[in-house]
């Protein structure tokens, strides 16, 4: 199974995992990360967001941070599953899935791999709310969360 997929459908979290920890008795831990579709944004009500991408360039920019986190961490495995399209509140956005023999590995290589989907995945997101649709910018916050791990947004100031 592929290491990074961009789909429209939904994704089952149980079945990733499975197809993750698959035949390695060398796994002891698996952790995970699930993103969904929240409600309100900056004090708006949000009733869809779209998100789009550019295909292939999406994929080979995420397999490359997962071959980063391979190389940084004492991982086994990792996972992306990242939905495009138009998606509702409580609808699931995305999936990091790690694989390794030691939970705190595993942890950090899971949100290693979300600060990076945060701020440098060539992702495009709208919200619609009352006021209108608005393309969404990633924030400072997750910024810093990058520049912890000795990566620099090229999107930040």
């Amino acid at each position: 199974m592929a290491r990074v997929r961009i789909q429209t459908q939904d994704f089952d979290l149980g079945a990733e995992v499975a197809a993750l920890r698959a035949l390695d008795a060398g796994v002891g831990a698996v952790a995970s990360f699930v993103g969904t579709v929240r409600e309100r944004s900056d004090d708006a009500a949000v009733s869809r967001m779209e998100l789009e991408h550019y295909p292939g360039m999406t994929e080979r920019a995420i397999e490359a941070m997962i071959d980063a986190a391979l190389q940084r961490f004492d991982i086994r495995a990792a996972r992306v599953v990242h939905r495009v399209g138009v998606l509702q509140p409580l609808e699931q956005i995305v999936l990091v899935a790690v694989s390794s023999a030691h939970r705190g590995q595993a942890f950090q290589a899971c949100e290693f791999l979300m600060d990076y989907l945060k701020t440098q995945a060539p992702f495009w997101k709208k919200e619609t709310t009352p006021a209108g649709a608005r393309w969404v910018d990633a924030r400072v916050a997750d910024d810093a969360a990058l520049a912890r791990w000795g990566i620099h947004a090229a999107n930040a100031g």
